[in-house]
């Protein structure tokens, strides 16, 4: 008889935009970053690096204010086709393993990976290696019988450094 239980994973690359940016130019690796705006404090953080977001850097926050929270930060003003590219990249990885892929941004995706023998966490873990191994990007994957739930674990990962996740 065959399991009916639904596998679900939510993958997100990891600061997609600084991981990027990182492999474009290794120097900024470890740096206080973020894309967007211009050094000039205009415009807002499109994304931040892991040591931005120590001291307090986030997503959509103004320039200016980011530079006033770290007047070392390092601007970078984003380069988009690469984005797209590695993005595009990474869906052809999944669509590889299953046809059943819901891309939801530029650096997210759920899969239904249902049909798999393996269980979600070997899963997972192949999907992290291979995008790692053929695109140099890092990313966290939630793992669950749904989406919300498997998008939850994601975020428990990501917040945990633990990386896949699953809250069953």
């Amino acid at each position: 008889m065959k399991n009916h239980f639904r596998k679900i994973l939510h993958v997100d690359l990891d600061a997609f935009f600084c991981s990027v940016e990182e492999l474009l130019d290794p120097s900024l690796k470890g740096k206080t970053f973020a894309t967007g705006g211009t050094s000039e404090g205009r415009g807002v953080v499109t994304s931040c690096s892991y040591a931005a977001r120590l001291v307090g850097i986030r997503s959509a926050m103004p320039m200016q204010k980011a530079k006033k929270l770290c007047p070392d930060l390092i601007t970078v003003r984003g380069h988009y086709q690469y984005y797209s590219d590695y993005s595009a990249r990474v869906m052809r990885i999944l669509e590889n393993l299953t046809p059943l892929v819901e891309p939801i941004s530029i650096d997210e995706a759920f899969l239904d990976v249902s049909d798999l023998p393996q269980d979600m966490s070997t899963i997972a873990i192949d999907i992290q290696m291979k995008i790692m191994a053929e695109t140099g990007l890092p990313c966290s994957i939630g793992a669950a019988a749904n989406k919300l739930v498997a998008k939850i674990a994601t975020n428990i990962g990501k917040s945990e450094h633990k990386k896949p996740t699953s809250p069953m």
